[in-house]
């Protein structure tokens, strides 16, 4: 079957067909693949010529785009279907940001945390470290870290199983592209001590976390039990208890919020609706035994419904980003998290998630973990047979 007819080939996701190609480039996909076509050598005129043409038309298009978001969708924000009570856009004024800055940023009122993890896997073993970093402008900061060691252990003394068992697991280890234990590592476990330090080891009225505080990683415990009902009863905390936090994340992949993002002025957010059709998505969908389910759902229902999600710009020069609060102090929770955005406001990103990952990469990056990690191959006499040959380039 030829392309020609609209079918991919490797019927693989992701492509529809020729018809989508020409809609999308405006071109025949016979043509872009004919060299004939293709430019002989570098001409940096032409070539800026052509690009100055396609991006103004590109911008010209969303600038259409923006005036009919502003003008049609978000004066019915808070007519989309769960959609909180304080939906809808709101404008930050100068003045409100500088009592944000003097009242809880500057004083420390406010913490962060953020987290690095980074690992080493060889043929002996895995190693992953994990460092997370708690900030503050008042200058409250604290380093904490953990490190798995992990080894193909084995309690055969069939010398031939033994051998079987450890190839086996090292195969799997090599043909999937995360295994589970190290996601495990990396991300769940990760995930969970950045809650656990917000709540336990901050004093602050506010505190300030990195991404999606109901994320998959937390609302699915990569299918551990024990991990799963630890990470749903701190988040049975922040939202029941504490209740005044802010999460930004620290990009905005979803183009259909990027869209409606790039729509606001500078000093404007938007409330858009709470966590609970998401959470349920992430729940309904994940592997779990039937106790793990239930109990996922059930928090689902009853917390999720008092995160709201929105969408906040802090300058005209910067991109837009999600951020999640609690209902109850949304307003101030976006303002706390443009007031530390605005202080370097090209890029618009809250400056203590930044400074706590500066923090986390300066104590356990990868240079000084690589660095211990190698000095112990050294010592234990294996020195450089067991690092990859990309490592080991010039």
């Amino acid at each position: 079957m030829s392309m020609s007819e609209g079918i991919p080939p490797d019927g693989g996701d992701g492509f529809i067909g020729d018809d989508d190609y020409r809609s999308a480039f405006g071109e025949e996909l016979a043509a872009t693949l004919d060299l004939r076509t293709w430019e002989l050598g570098l001409d940096p005129r032409h070539i800026l010529k052509r690009f100055k043409e396609q991006v103004d038309t590109a911008v010209s298009q969303e600038d259409v785009v923006r005036e009919a978001i502003r003008k049609e969708f978000f004066p019915r924000l808070k007519l989309l279907r769960d959609a909180p009570q304080s939906a809808g856009v709101y404008k930050a004024s100068p003045e409100r940001l500088a009592i944000i800055h003097e009242s809880l940023l500057f004083p420390g009122r406010v913490e962060a945390v953020n987290s690095v993890a980074v690992s080493h896997d060889s043929l002996p073993i895995a190693i992953t470290q994990i460092g997370i970093a708690i900030v503050s402008y008042g200058g409250n900061t604290g380093v904490f870290s953990q490190r798995l060691f992990r080894k193909e252990m084995s309690t055969q003394t069939d010398g031939r199983k033994l051998l079987r068992d450890i190839f086996e697991q090292r195969q799997a280890r090599s043909i999937e592209e995360e295994d589970p234990l190290s996601k495990l590592a990396r991300r769940n476990i990760r995930a969970h001590a950045e809650l656990a330090l917000l709540l336990d080891r901050s004093n602050a009225d506010w505190r300030m976390g990195y991404g999606n505080p109901c994320s998959r990683e937390l609302l699915s415990g990569s299918g551990y039990s024990s991990l799963l009902t630890a990470s749903l009863e701190l988040l049975k905390r922040l939202i029941q208890e504490h209740r005044k936090f802010v999460f930004i994340p620290n990009s905005l992949e979803d183009r259909g919020f990027l869209t409606f993002g790039n729509a606001l002025f500078g000093g404007e957010y938007a409330i858009i609706d709470t966590l609970e059709a998401d959470s349920a998505y992430i729940v309904d969908r994940w592997n779990y035994d039937k106790k793990d389910r239930e109990q996922a759902f059930r928090f689902v229902k009853e917390f999720c419904p008092h995160v709201v999600r929105g969408i906040f710009r802090a300058s005209d020069q910067s991109p837009p980003y999600l951020f999640y609060a609690h209902r109850e102090h949304a307003h101030i929770a976006a303002h706390v998290a443009m007031a530390d955005s605005i202080i370097r406001s090209e890029r618009g990103f809250p400056m203590l998630l930044d400074v706590a990952d500066v923090a986390c990469r300066g104590a356990f990056g990868t240079e000084g973990f690589m660095g211990m990690v190698n000095d112990a191959y050294a010592q234990a006499g294996a020195k450089f047979h067991y690092v990859s040959e990309r490592k080991r380039r010039p």
